[in-house]
């Protein structure tokens, strides 16, 4: 059997209130974890060492001296893996919407599907603003277009687990965006890559420590301007993309 050997990637920026319940969830699973502080404030940074030291051998801490955003923040902590030399990554948000408990079941797929992505889909509840489902159906839309697939059912869920051979092969050859578009254009780039995508129902609750650091007008813009890139992307693709749906590559 091929190694399989996983660790938790929790980017973080000013989620001082939540982070300390996230990793003792994630350390509870039994698994390593890596935080990624994405240029946090004084009193978060304080804290994040704090967690590091508590848990030494447990929990890595990777300062970044300015905030890169999420993008960039989870292409560090892959880049970083990859020097400890894990093979997986499950990447979580910081801010405690996910279920920790459900960390297990992914990893289990990822074990039994070690060359896909394993992408969460969201159960939400009373928590979840109304803007924020509109706008994810309006990206899965261009998704499911930009793919030629509704293969991924959800493509801005925090809770995934990246191959970690797949998706360093991908940011050595293509720039993607380093805020919040990164979780749905890494994906849409897989997809176009034939990477397999396993989805996995998780509950998701808005947000533990009340904290979002969603801007809508920039984050939407930058998001409108890489549904253009993958639209543009998937018209150049599309030969080989319907070679593929017809089983013909």
């Amino acid at each position: 059997m091929l190694k399989f050997d996983p660790i938790v990637l929790v980017p973080v920026y000013n989620h001082e209130h939540a982070i300390g319940a996230v990793v003792e969830g994630v350390l509870a699973q039994q698994v390593a974890c890596l935080l990624v502080d994405d240029g946090s404030s004084p009193a978060c940074a304080r804290i994040l060492r704090d967690l590091a030291a508590r848990h030494a051998g447990r929990v890595r801490l990777l300062r970044l001296p300015e905030n890169q955003g999420k993008g960039g923040a989870v292409m560090a902590g892959l880049a970083a893996a990859v020097t400890y030399g894990h093979t997986h990554v499950l990447q979580i948000d910081a801010d405690g919407q996910h279920d920790t408990g459900h960390i297990p079941q992914f990893l289990a797929l990822a074990r039994d599907n070690p060359d896909a992505m394993v992408c969460g889909t969201p159960r939400y509840d009373d928590t979840v603003p109304l803007g924020r489902l509109v706008g994810r159906y309006l990206t899965h839309v261009w998704v499911w277009i930009n793919t030629l697939s509704f293969g991924i059912r959800d493509s801005m869920c925090g809770l995934r687990v990246y191959p970690l051979a797949s998706v360093m092969a991908l940011l050595g050859e293509e720039r993607l965006g380093r805020r919040m578009e990164f979780d749905t254009e890494v994906l849409v780039h897989l997809s176009w890559r034939g990477i397999p995508i396993v989805n996995l129902a998780t509950p998701v609750t808005y947000p533990a420590d009340g904290v979002s650091h969603f801007q809508p007008w920039h984050d939407n813009l930058l998001i409108s301007r890489m549904h253009a890139r993958l639209f543009f992307g998937m018209l150049w693709r599309l030969p080989r993309l319907l070679r593929r749906k017809a089983g013909l590559a």
